[in-house]
């Protein structure tokens, strides 16, 4: 199927276009998996445990979670800075 035969098809939405990819190749894009190992204090370990637990997930889930949360606050917060800095001027 040429490009311009599949994006009319993907553009009109009347057809599952699905059929026509390949998906084994697929990839997304910026969230390939790294390995990282960081140390932590008992009490940090210990806390994290207790807070994983109680929500019903495993550490590793809890940490990931805590720090997407933490960096997209900091990239809004970055935002709304530059906004207010551009404003004032």
């Amino acid at each position: 199927m040429k490009a311009k035969d599949f994006d009319k098809k993907f553009d009109e939405g009347r057809q599952d276009i699905i059929d026509n990819l390949d998906l084994s190749t697929a990839r997304r894009v910026n969230l390939e998996q790294k390995r990282i190992n960081v140390d932590f204090p008992a009490w940090v370990v210990e806390s994290l445990d207790r807070e994983a637990a109680r929500i019903g997930v495993t550490r590793q889930s809890i940490i990931k979670v805590w720090l997407v949360e933490r960096l997209q606050a900091e990239v809004a917060n970055k935002s709304l800075n530059d906004d207010a800095a551009s404003g004032a001027h």
